[in-house]
């Protein structure tokens, strides 16, 4: 008996294979909901009650003292989530999506927070110039800008849903950099689109997951994963250097 048949032997019996000398690595699956679900639908639901009222649908000044606990928890604690578990579905442009926005609505609670303590003056959005939350609102734009253009590889949904989030971003930052109205109005219209774009991602990917088939196009690069009653996500197959591991949602 050779010394490799002899470690064969050996570890078999320890329960671990042998392959040429070497042990082969066990690979233990533990498969998750794709977090984006969560993620995508805290951000629409935040998004789009706060971008309403900067379009001017509804309220008034104090309306955010309101809609700050919801934001905070939803769109912020629940994205933030989202985020870190797309860390295990190893998708980086959720992760760093989800990550970012959902610091972001946790932020923008605290800071709504200081201003019904009184810590913070009360000043209406675009009323007077801002040049510390034009810069929220920039950096975010920039590294939102970067998620659509990584996005672009995955499907068409998502990068509309990043661009015009994108685009929204900047629009406050010039509203809030210049100290005019109108400028966060645009950028409330845009980021309502934004939210609305972001409720049809979550609920296409939700209806694939429990149907397992597509039922909502996304827009993805290949035209048979986007065609209603096809199967969206191929079944997970031994892949050479990561066996039965599935990268992205």
């Amino acid at each position: 008996m050779s010394a490799t048949e002899a470690r064969r032997v050996v570890t078999v019996e320890k329960g671990t294979e042998w392959e040429d000398g070497f042990a082969r690595p066990r690979v233990v699956l533990q498969p998750i909901a794709a977090p984006s679900v969560l993620g995508l639908y805290g951000f629409a639901a935040a998004t789009f009650a706060v971008a309403a009222h900067l379009a001017g649908w509804y309220g008034n000044a104090k309306s955010t003292g309101e809609l700050w606990p919801f934001a905070l928890a939803f769109g912020g604690v629940a994205q933030l989530l989202a985020g870190m578990w797309a860390y295990r579905a190893r998708d980086a442009v959720a992760t760093a999506m989800h990550g970012a926005w959902g610091a972001f609505w946790i932020a923008f609670g605290i800071h709504e927070l200081l201003v019904q303590l009184g810590k913070i003056p009360l000043v209406p959005a675009g009323e007077q110039v801002n040049g510390a939350l034009a810069m929220w609102f920039f950096t975010l734009g920039a590294i939102t800008a970067a998620g659509a253009l990584a996005a672009t590889a995955e499907n068409l949904a998502l990068t509309t849903v990043l661009g015009t989030l994108a685009a929204g971003s900047f629009f406050l930052a010039v509203g809030h950099g210049v100290g005019s109205t109108g400028w966060v109005k645009l950028s409330g219209w845009v980021l309502v689109v934004s939210a609305g774009l972001a409720y049809y991602l979550a609920t296409a990917m939700m209806l694939a997951a429990s149907s397992g088939k597509v039922v909502l196009p996304l827009g993805k690069p290949k035209k048979d994963a986007n065609k209603p009653g096809s199967q969206p996500v191929k079944p997970i197959e031994l892949e050479w250097g990561e066996p039965g591991v599935k990268q992205g949602q």
